[in-house]
C-alpha cells in the first residue's frame, strides 16, 4: 500500500511538492487507482498534487482514466479550488466521452473560460481543453470562436497569449 497522502502533503500550497516522485511510483492501474482516491482528500495540497500527478501520468497513459470518468465529471461539478480545476481542465479531453458527456464537458469548460472570477490559469487551461476537444465536434467551431472573441476583449495577457498560440496551432 502506497502512502500517497503522506508524500503529497509535504510543503506548502505554492509548490508541487513531491508529486513528481508519485508519478514515478505509478506503473499500473491499481497504483493509479490508489492515487486517484487522493482527489477526495480533505487536504487541499494533497488534492492539488494528486491532480498534478494524474495530469502528468495520463498524458502518456490516458487509459488509466477510463474507470474514473464518472468521478472526474462529478468532480468538475463540485470543484471549488482553482488548483484542482486547472488540472481537471487538462484531464477532461483525455476522457472517452459520449455525446451527452461531451456536451456537458464543453459547457463546463466554456463556463470556466468565461468566468472572470476564475483564476487565469483555470481559464487558460479550459480554453486549451476546448481547443483539444474541438476536432471531435467541428459544429462547435462558431461557439469556440465566439468564446475567443469574448475573452480577447478582456485584454488579459495570459489569455491573449493562449489565443494567439491556438490560432497559430490551428493553421
Amino acid at each position: 500500500m502506497n502512502h500517497f497522502d503522506e508524500i503529497l502533503s509535504v510543503g506548502d500550497l505554492r509548490s508541487i511538492g513531491q508529486s513528481n516522485k508519485v508519478v514515478s511510483l505509478i506503473n499500473n492501474q491499481n497504483n493509479f487507482d490508489e492515487l486517484f482516491q487522493q482527489l477526495f482528500h480533505q487536504d487541499r495540497k494533497v488534492v492539488m498534487r494528486a491532480a498534478d500527478a494524474i495530469e502528468k501520468i495520463t498524458l502518456k497513459n490516458p487509459v488509466y482514466l477510463k474507470k474514473h470518468k464518472d468521478k472526474i465529471l462529478l468532480l468538475c461539478n463540485k470543484a471549488k479550488d482553482k488548483e484542482l480545476k486547472w488540472h481537471l481542465a487538462l484531464i477532461i479531453p483525455r476522457l472517452s466521452l459520449n455525446k451527452k458527456e461531451f456536451g456537458w464537458a464543453w459547457q463546463i469548460l466554456t463556463n470556466w473560460v468565461k468566468d472572470k472570477k476564475e483564476s487565469r490559469i483555470v481559464r487558460v487551461n479550459s480554453l486549451q481543453a476546448l481547443f483539444v476537444l474541438l476536432p471531435q465536434n467541428k459544429e462547435l467551431m462558431q461557439d469556440f470562436n465566439l468564446t475567443i472573441e469574448e475573452i480577447a476583449n478582456e485584454n488579459i495577457p495570459s489569455l491573449n497569449a493562449r489565443i494567439k498560440k491556438l490560432k497559430n496551432d490551428h493553421r
